[in-house]
């Protein structure tokens, strides 16, 4: 990537706006030192010496894309708990525009890492997956109809979580469509099928995999993802790919670019900042290649990070510049 075509770029990002519906979730992390083993098990004792919180899921693409300058809003459903509260504390603290439902039968998902020494030891998940009501979906129609004339674009982020269900996805595209709006979608397994005339879909290689296992035969990965793309009237489909970088799926075209990483310390988040990269350097101008280009420097950047660290621009620029010296 020219350093003068990405400055072309990414000098429009903050002309834009955009709207995440979406699960969103706390992502919790405990810092400390690992110096011995527990008498009551094999596991090591960490000594917890900081705790620090940050957006996760559909916030942390939010938070991505606020940081890159554009103008983020979040609609989403959240508990009405502590968690919400310290959620969206930080995401309005950063920009963005923040519209959660709470609802007191819920939890605010809340993934907690422990790591050690750099190192993630483990994980925990709190959380329920109960679906969204049909109020609920009313109101996310309503909101989404109040800002369809101040936005240029909706993502859909899906963590299976219980918002996304079928009457929402399906509600959410209507207005999309009715409005002009082009949708990029991150989809999970559960609902693959149920978007359609979209301008991306977004699958990892595991999500890929398990959806086209029925439909395999013979065919060989190309031939897979072209027929994913034409059942689903996606404009392109983009499947990331770890370290072999991401396949783009379009018209007559399907090109891999490799991924962009100069180390690689936590994956945590890079799904969430390179949709966030693409879609705002789709909407400025960039070519498709351009925007994965964009989009893979970008999540290779976060990965050199611990923790789940948003992008920004002079991140991007350092790694842009890297590859140009």
């Amino acid at each position: 990537m020219d350093k003068q075509r990405f400055d072309e770029i990414s000098g429009l990002f903050s002309q834009k706006s955009i709207l995440v519906i979406g699960d969103v979730m706390l992502d919790k992390f405990m810092w400390g030192k690992a110096d011995r083993i527990s008498p009551e098990a094999p596991v090591p004792i960490i000594s917890v010496d900081q705790i620090s919180h940050s957006p996760g899921g559909a916030a942390n693409v939010a938070l991505n894309l606020s940081k890159l300058s554009a103008r983020a809003y979040i609609l989403s459903i959240v508990g009405d708990d502590n968690e919400s509260k310290l959620l969206e504390d930080s995401l309005v603290n950063d920009g963005v525009i923040v519209k959660f439902i709470k609802d007191s039968t819920k939890t605010t998902t809340t993934k907690t890492r422990i790591i050690a020494h750099g190192q993630q030891v483990v994980r925990t998940d709190y959380e329920n997956k109960n679906n969204i009501s049909s109020k609920q979906i009313e109101y996310i129609k309503d909101t989404l109809q109040q800002l369809s004339t101040e936005i240029d674009a909706i993502i859909i982020e899906d963590y299976n979580k219980g918002l996304l269900v079928k009457n929402c996805i399906v509600a959410i595209l209507d207005i999309a469509a009715k409005h002009n709006l082009p949708v990029y979608v991150d989809p999970k397994r559960d609902n693959f099928f149920i978007y359609n005339k979209i301008r991306l879909f977004k699958p990892n290689m595991f999500e890929f995999d398990s959806m086209i296992n029925l439909d395999k035969q013979n065919k060989n990965f190309e031939e897979l993802g072209k027929q994913l793309r034409e059942k689903i009237d996606a404009e392109i489909l983009m499947v990331t790919r770890g370290e072999e970088g991401v396949t783009l799926f379009t018209d007559n075209n399907v090109q891999t670019i490799g991924t962009k990483a100069r180390k690689v310390h936590d994956v945590s988040g890079a799904g969430d900042t390179a949709i966030s990269t693409f879609v705002l350097s789709d909407l400025s101008g960039a070519s498709i290649q351009e925007s994965a280009m964009i989009s893979n420097y970008a999540a290779g950047r976060v990965c050199e990070e611990v923790g789940v660290v948003p992008i920004s621009l002079e991140m991007i620029k350092d790694i842009v510049d890297h590859y140009n010296n």
